[in-house]
């Protein structure tokens, strides 16, 4: 199993029966890939789908049938559509139990960066902003370093901010990592990753329990 692979059966374990989710763009929608049969987990896309199933298989995409971020979707029974009025009224109400984002940074506080690199091009926020401030739960699953082996989990974020202190687990593939107000606690580790390979990786500080779960076996 790759490492995108990886991080993406590790967030659906997050997921309670019953849970309204909402999934990032990109790598946080292979979570619906790894949901247990016996758990329901009712997933939204901002474009207006409540109810969204796992990808399609090869061949058989359906070119009306996409999330938020133009990636082919299924449906499940019951799934039900509308416009994006009543998606981000459900997202704004509160009603969503847990979002999964990606990130160019996160902190020590919480604080999510994941819209803009200053002097880019970009087409707007999204909706990220609202499912940061609506959703229970923010969920951020991205690689724990960049391209260029900086770490992505600072001691404070420098790029522009989407949300402040709302991040509350981050899953890499290196680690989990708990956000809480001492600071991020160092929950599991990947198989075949050691505590001093998260913490070479990680410019933010890191409290290390005595017990550290695994993940990715």
């Amino acid at each position: 199993m790759d490492k995108r692979q990886m991080i993406g059966k590790r967030i659906a374990q997050e997921f309670k029966d019953g849970d309204y989710v909402n999934l990032g763009i990109g790598l946080p929608t292979l979570a619906v890939n790894y949901i247990p049969e016996n758990v329901q987990v009712i997933f939204q896309s901002e474009n207006g789908i409540l109810g969204t199933g796992p990808s399609p298989a090869e061949g058989e995409e359906d070119k009306d049938m996409i999330n938020a971020g133009g990636g082919f979707i299924t449906a499940l029974p019951n799934a039900s559509f509308f416009d994006s009025a009543l998606s981000f009224a459900i997202i704004r109400g509160g009603h969503v139990d847990a979002t999964v984002l990606g990130a160019l940074q996160v902190d020590g506080k919480g604080n999510l960066a994941n819209w803009m690199i200053p002097g880019k091009m970009v087409p707007g926020m999204g909706g990220a902003m609202d499912l940061v401030t609506g959703a229970r739960n923010v969920i951020v699953a991205m690689e724990h370093v960049d391209k260029y082996g900086n770490s992505k989990i600072l001691k404070e974020c420098t790029l522009p901010l989407t949300a402040k202190g709302k991040v509350t687990l981050i899953i890499t593939d290196l680690a989990v990592l708990k956000v809480t107000p001492e600071g991020l606690v160092l929950q599991e580790l990947s198989v075949g990753t050691t505590v001093e390979d998260v913490v070479k990786a990680t410019e933010a500080k890191l409290i290390i329990p005595d017990e550290i779960g695994t993940f990715g076996g």
